[in-house]
């Protein structure tokens, strides 16, 4: 999504008001999302030098199939999502809460660049997909099973969560020539007169293996 700005970013994957919004309804064990935040290291701007230390060369582009977050018990499929009529990225259907949307303007998982995921932390009906994605430590792996029927590996670099206000554009689509990831979803307090969350949680992670 060229020169898109970060609080459109922000509202795109709170997600608009409606039937199957998240909110608090769906935390139905364990602490509520913004407590689960737990305090994060300095992220810094992309630079597109080089590999981050430890981090592997960038592979071949390849569309992503498939996330698994062992730390947290994630395994979904993934669905390659556009924009809508607005211009905004799409997420995947409230209906699919166990799914994860790839934005396929971004390089898809392992080739250079950020490639960015996005999914819902909860609907109405209970937890979704990225319920736990606050509590994914530095250091936890993260793999996607891709088209060409390898898998990238990815090190978690840091998870921290944003306001509305201080969605970070430049580190979620800034440019850089390593092989990295961003993982998005809604964070902070849930706003019951506007029926969304007042943040996101973003995962930052880099490449460090393929099989």
């Amino acid at each position: 999504m060229a020169a898109l700005s970060g609080v459109v970013l922000l509202v795109a994957l709170a997600g608009a008001a409606g039937e199957d919004d998240p909110g608090p309804e769906a935390q139905v064990s364990g602490a509520p999302v913004a407590a689960a935040v737990r305090p994060a290291a300095q992220v810094t701007d992309p630079q597109g030098a080089s590999p981050p230390p430890g981090g592997l060369a960038p592979l071949a582009p390849s569309t992503p199939l498939r996330l698994a977050i062992p730390a947290i018990g994630v395994d979904a499929p993934l669905l390659a999502l556009g924009t809508d009529d607005r211009g905004r990225p799409e997420l995947p259907p409230y209906s699919l809460p166990g799914t994860v949307g790839w934005l396929r303007d971004s390089p898809t998982p392992g080739a250079p660049g950020a490639a960015v995921l996005a999914g819902h932390v909860d609907t109405l009906h209970g937890p979704a997909v990225f319920w736990s994605l606050a509590s994914v430590p530095a250091g936890a792996v993260v793999e996607i099973t891709r088209l060409d029927g390898g898998t990238a590996v990815f090190t978690v670099d840091d998870v921290r969560t944003f306001s509305r206000q201080e969605f970070p554009n430049s580190l979620v689509r800034g440019p850089t020539s390593a092989a990295e990831l961003r993982i998005i979803t809604c964070g902070g307090r849930f706003n019951r007169a506007e029926r969304e969350y007042t943040g996101n949680v973003i995962l930052f992670a880099h490449l460090t293996g393929s099989r």
